[in-house]
């Protein structure tokens, strides 16, 4: 979480703001009744949470659930990754913007190097969570020119790395257009060194727009949400850690399921709620973005994850 805005003076949640394990679990299950197959553990750090493999092994016995993944910034990862797998964790995206530590430092504001991400993308591989997905974050003037030098280290290796368009996700980011890197720029950087084929979607709703080297040395994916927004084919409901249910990644505002939860409404309660809510959604912000007259206050993405 962002040192500026996250000091030493801060007052973070009580215990009791945050949903349980067995709350979390909950909702995930009657998620999986209404036929949700995925589940992604993501922060803020994930790895933060105490007894997380406890709740990997709650959601990994749900009927109708059939992955689980987790997103995180790799510190804890190489520590973690066998109970994980353990656990039924099934995949890991880890975030990684830069392979030199000046930049990567500077991009996340973090202390710990980028050697012991690397380790714990290592230990993601060994431990059988593989392909691992590593997210680069590109924003012009900043780790731009390391595009061609992430590339280079992961081919040949059983990682999928993905280039993701700098969002203006929250309001404390300071995101300008000029930042943007779009998907078609850096794909035509890595096409240039290493001819890239274009491979089609694996499931409906996918993201990346991914590739492969015509050399046979892997895949790389590319996530194009400012200039190639995909609002319309979107799947995804987050739900904070304090059990608000958000239907897009630009929301304001969540939908309070916590409060439903400590009231004692019935699994079939909650399911017509979450029902209700999914199916009023009008979520178009990426593609209405370049049209807005304002842009109004939004969670950030340390809030409620990628």
């Amino acid at each position: 979480m962002p040192g500026d805005v996250f000091g030493e003076d801060f007052a973070f949640l009580r215990r009791a703001e945050l949903l349980t394990f067995e709350e979390i679990a909950r909702v995930s299950r009657v998620f999986a009744e209404q036929g949700v197959e995925k589940i992604r553990l993501t922060g803020g750090e994930p790895l933060l949470r105490r007894d997380l493999e406890r709740l990997v092994e709650m959601l990994a016995r749900l009927d109708g659930v059939r992955d689980i993944a987790l997103t995180t910034n790799g510190a804890a990862l190489a520590a973690k990754a066998q109970s994980l797998r353990a656990a039924g964790l099934a995949r890991v995206n880890v975030s990684l913007d830069a392979l030199e530590d000046d930049v990567f430092g500077a991009i996340n504001g973090v202390s710990f190097p980028v050697a012991r991400v690397l380790e714990g993308i290592d230990a993601a591989i060994g431990a059988g969570l593989s392909p691992v997905k590593v997210n680069m974050v590109v924003k012009r003037g900043v780790n731009d020119g390391c595009i061609v030098a992430m590339a280079e280290h992961f081919r040949w290796r059983p990682v999928m790395l993905r280039f993701i368009e700098y969002m203006d996700v929250g309001s404390t980011n300071g995101w300008r257009a000029d930042d943007v890197v779009p998907a078609a720029e850096i794909h035509a950087l890595i096409d240039s060194r290493w001819p890239l084929e274009a491979l089609p979607a694996s499931y409906p709703g996918e993201v990346a727009r991914r590739f492969r080297y015509g050399d046979g040395a892997g895949q790389i994916g590319l996530i194009a949400s400012v200039t190639q927004p995909f609002c319309g084919g979107c799947t995804r409901a987050r739900l904070s850690a304090d059990g608000k249910l958000y239907t897009c990644l630009f929301a304001a505002t969540g939908n309070d399921l916590r409060a439903r939860l400590r009231e004692g409404v019935t699994d079939r309660q909650l399911a017509e709620h979450i029902g209700s809510v999914w199916s009023a959604r009008a979520d178009r912000y990426s593609e209405t973005r370049a049209s807005a007259s304002a842009v109004p206050e939004r969670i950030e993405m340390f809030y409620i994850g990628g």
